[in-house]
């Protein structure tokens, strides 16, 4: 009964849909750019480097890391991790991806407002995330006489990872004009080159505007059941 919910129907399964649509889009430009070469001939590594230094960011490591999309930057270590074929292609998608990277490591260098308030909503976010659902269907079994209290606190928690999705858009799409600001600065790209690195990295913020409106679809029925309560 509660997978055939209004909300389900009305919110959740479109959301699902566009969460498939921006997957398929990403990959979809990754494989086809990580097969075009740069002109330039710089390896991913050498970029986000050289990015670095010229950001006065040499103490960020970059290593090689498993998987492929796997590419993340981690402020605790500060260290730009890239998968081997962003830290080792010379294609666009591969500097394209470490620039945007690169583009973390100095936003977090800078203190950049939304990324700080995003790593310290984080906690909440994460915890909101695994439990926030759960204990509002549990909340629902011990409704029936009124009590709404677990409902409401599921609902809250699970505000925090809605929130710590909003979040992240203007951190990601930041970090993409920053890349992209960078690569074309130090001559890494041609200007022809620009329009497909920008449609590799708009493919990728795809995905977490996809997120945002999956979290606000389940937020959404999570309300509408609880109004439903009253």
């Amino acid at each position: 009964m509660w997978l055939l919910d209004t909300g389900f129907i009305i919110f959740v399964i479109p959301a699902l849909f566009f969460v498939m649509y921006a997957q398929n889009r990403v990959k979809s430009a990754y494989h086809k750019y990580i097969k075009v070469p740069s002109k330039s001939g710089f390896s991913g590594a050498k970029v986000a480097r050289a990015i670095l230094d010229n950001s006065g960011l040499d103490d960020v490591k970059i290593e090689q890391s498993r998987g492929e999309l796997s590419d993340h930057y981690d402020p605790r270590k500060k260290v730009v991790r890239l998968s081997s074929n962003v830290h080792n292609g010379t294609s666009l998608a591969s500097l394209g991806i470490a620039a945007h990277e690169v583009g973390h490591a100095i936003q977090h260098a800078n203190g950049y407002f939304a990324l700080s308030l995003r790593n310290m909503i984080f906690p909440a976010a994460n915890f909101g995330s695994k439990l926030g659902v759960p204990l509002f269907f549990i909340g629902m079994l011990f409704s029936q006489g009124g009590n709404t209290l677990l409902m409401d606190l599921g609902i809250a928690l699970f505000f925090f990872a809605v929130l710590f999705q909003i979040v992240t858009l203007p951190v990601e799409f930041n970090a993409s004009t920053r890349a992209v600001a960078a690569l074309e600065g130090s001559n890494f790209l041609t200007v022809d080159e620009v329009k497909p690195t920008k449609e590799v990295l708009n493919a990728a913020a795809m995905t977490y505007v996809a997120a945002t409106a999956m979290a606000l679809a389940q937020l959404l029925r999570l309300l509408l059941i609880r109004g439903r309560r009253n």
